[in-house]
């Protein structure tokens, strides 16, 4: 029986409040790769999408602190309604993995830094699009962890473009822009790859 995973869906929120029971989607970002973290959607095909935000929206200091650009973009007329994005996710699993399946170990599985936190949101705004993916997480949190505590090696620096392209070539950094979702999905894959490059994975 083949274990190996169809896809991994690489996908990053951003949102209103660290308080998730509150907080709504702001912006979410979309990139598949294979198991071996070779591209299937080209970059231009990747989905990045800033969500309508209505200015009654409360947003958490934090948020206004840091994040002004992306509430400014969230509530332009350029913005997408919610009930929208629930559809454009799933058409574009559809047409790229071929799903709806009911066989569960064939759907791709999600994956990110801490993607715990973006699935939880997903599942409550995404339905139909959650419903097309794995119950399991590739969270590279939890590679983090392990790097921590079981190495002396270096921290991962996502914000260092340079080691972000040269552990996910396939990135196109022109296109992207740092603590940015469409940025960390690319940055989260590059991670991924510097574990598997310094720890002991065997087949």
């Amino acid at each position: 029986m083949n274990k190996a995973s169809t896809a991994y869906v690489w996908f990053d929120t951003e949102f209103s409040s660290l308080e998730l029971d509150e907080a709504q989607l702001l912006q979410v970002a979309v990139m598949l790769t294979d198991k071996d973290l070779k591209r299937i959607t080209p970059p231009e095909e990747d989905l990045n999408f800033y969500i309508r935000l209505s200015d009654t929206v409360p947003l958490s200091p934090w948020v206004e602190k840091n994040l002004p650009e992306l509430v400014k973009k969230c509530r332009s007329r350029t913005a997408i309604p919610l009930e929208a994005i629930d559809a454009k996710l799933t058409a574009f699993i559809d047409h790229w993995c071929g799903t709806p399946t009911k066989t569960i170990q064939k759907r791709p599985i999600m994956a990110g830094n801490s993607v715990h936190n973006d699935w939880i949101l997903a599942r409550k705004f995404l339905p139909t699009f959650v419903s097309r993916l794995h119950y399991r997480l590739l969270d590279v949190s939890a590679l983090k962890i392990q790097w921590f505590d079981l190495t002396d090696g270096n921290e991962f620096s996502k914000d260092d473009v340079k080691t972000v392209k040269k552990y996910f070539p396939e990135a196109d950094l022109r296109r992207l822009r740092q603590h940015d979702a469409s940025y960390d999905i690319v940055a989260s894959a590059a991670e991924l790859a510097y574990y598997r490059a310094h720890m002991n994975f065997t087949a």
